[in-house]
């Protein structure tokens, strides 16, 4: 198949590329940059400059492909809402052009926090909440399902952890602790986060674009929960940082996502795609020194 990605130089784009080229398909991928195309070259993919404004040419891409992997996003919290709006207006646009084709439209999303409850698949996203705020997308992403369109979500977790990681959450709480002089954990610190480490994510996408039902909503979560008191203590012991208690308030946005409990299970994607994910723990790569080194 051809295969056309946004984001395709990202972290998750990345090995996304290298396990597609494998298994023998043509990949095609969105770069911003002269940097960004080199390197979606040097995995064998063909890159195509341009960005989330450039809405023509990304309709034209995913229209030429068999199937499209929607990754890019450029978190803004200045921007948010123009961000969010831009990027529902080119959804409807692929909906219109691929309409009746067949052709898989797979987007990346995260996962429901619901307090005190585990998270499935048939959770619905609260727009009001910190995972919440690309429902929008989300919504319009399976809306294609209903035009004739292999349209799923790939629901994230808070952390996509591995070595190199240098944007994910892990990586933010761990500068944020570093300024704070604190391995920083909110309450007693038994709120967990839904973690994968960044193989497994990459190929729950691979297996989206391969069978993905229409209208399907997957998970990619590899640990249902780490308590975030543990996360601490890891980050404390490679740190030399104290591990306590700080008060979410002093964080902002950052508190409400760390202090919330937000498990969230994967076992209907692993029945309905066959994944079974067999990579490194957070805690794992954590001890590792991938975040402290």
């Amino acid at each position: 198949m051809k295969i056309f990605i946004t984001g395709a130089s990202g972290w998750i784009g990345t090995p996304l590329i290298r396990e597609l080229i494998d298994a023998g398909h043509d990949v095609v991928g969105l770069a911003r940059s002269d940097s960004s195309a080199a390197k979606i070259r040097s995995l064998g993919a063909t890159p195509v400059l341009g960005d989330m404004q450039n809405h023509d040419l990304i309709v034209s891409e995913a229209n030429r492909a068999d199937a499209s992997v929607h990754l890019a996003f450029t978190l803004d919290f200045a921007e948010f809402d123009e961000t969010i709006d831009n990027e529902v207006r080119l959804i409807e646009k692929i909906g219109t052009a691929l309409s009746g084709s067949g052709k898989a439209f797979i987007a990346a999303s995260g996962t429901p926090i619901l307090e005190g409850k585990v998270a499935t698949e048939t959770d619905h996203l609260d727009p009001a909440g910190p995972a919440g705020a690309r429902a929008k997308t989300a919504k319009a992403v399976l809306a294609l399902s209903e035009k004739g369109i292999r349209s799923a979500l790939v629901r994230m977790p808070r952390t996509v952890h591995g070595e190199g990681d240098r944007n994910g959450l892990i990586a933010a709480l761990v500068g944020l602790d570093r300024q704070l002089n604190t391995a920083a954990y909110v309450s007693d610190g038994s709120n967990r986060w839904p973690a994968v480490h960044i193989s497994d994510a990459a190929h729950l996408f691979f297996l989206a674009v391969e069978k993905a039902p229409a209208g399907s909503v997957l998970h990619a979560v590899g640990e249902e929960g780490v308590p975030m008191l543990s996360v601490a203590d890891v980050i404390a012991q490679k740190t030399g940082l104290p591990a306590a208690p700080v008060d979410p308030e002093q964080l902002g946005v950052f508190g409400a996502l760390l202090g919330g409990d937000q498990p969230a299970s994967s076992a209907a994607t692993r029945e309905l795609v066959g994944w079974a994910p067999t990579g490194p723990t957070l805690l794992e790569d954590l001890e590792a020194g991938y975040y402290t080194s």
